[in-house]
């Protein structure tokens, strides 16, 4: 389902600060090597999780779910002087490529790379994340989110990516995909969840944005 025509989307990417070249790149790249493209974040996405780490200016930011590292590489622009970027991500034929284009952008001692189930590898890090994002296996949103607000400061932003899924969502009776009906109850629990202000954006395939505002 295509939310935005693209006709559209192509004239808001035209508005709207260009792509840095390593992105270009990797966008390039990631369309001709690497299975199941659509899950980039891509340019408009891209500058939107940009501009919100922009005006959050996190020290520690928090991905779930690597993929190539195009969204880590965005994110990572907003970072304090010293900040880092912990992102994870389950598969390990990723690693090296994602690796490859952090360190083109400078980032590889800034952005540090965990392979492995978030489930595992989150309980390890001694960290308090100011930004967080979710993009991993959705059948997982709730615990990942669950898992992410305890380690995030109040005040601190929580975005979880794919919350429309493709519009699934809007009549779950009508589907039994079983993601879309993931994304549906996430989207129940985090309507329901207290000490938090959200609001779910109808951009691309929908982001949710979640500002933890309890200690």
């Amino acid at each position: 389902m295509t939310i935005v025509p693209e006709s559209v989307e192509k004239y808001a990417s035209q508005y709207s600060s260009p792509e840095p070249e390593v992105l270009k790149r990797l966008n390039r790249d990631t369309h001709a090597k690497v299975l199941r493209p659509r899950m980039l974040s891509g340019h408009l996405q891209g500058r939107v999780l940009s501009f919100i780490s922009r005006m959050v200016k996190p020290s520690r930011i928090l991905e779930i779910g690597t993929y190539t590292g195009y969204s880590a590489i965005c994110l990572a622009e907003g970072l304090c002087e010293g900040g880092l970027l912990h992102t994870i991500d389950h598969n390990p034929e990723l690693e090296e490529f994602a690796g490859k284009y952090i360190d083109q952008a400078g980032l590889s001692g800034v952005i540090i790379q965990h392979t492995g189930e978030a489930v595992d590898i989150l309980p390890g890090l001694d960290e308090v994340f100011d930004l967080v994002f979710i993009d991993a296996d959705k059948e997982n949103y709730i615990r990942y989110f669950d898992m992410a607000y305890s380690r995030t400061r109040p005040g601190g932003v929580i975005i979880a990516d794919n919350v429309l899924w493709s519009g699934k969502v809007v009549d779950v009776t009508a589907t039994d995909d079983r993601d879309a009906l993931a994304i549906a109850g996430f989207n129940e629990y985090i309507r329901k969840h207290p000490g938090i202000n959200n609001i779910l954006l109808p951009f691309r395939d929908g982001l949710m944005l979640i500002e933890k505002t309890r200690a």
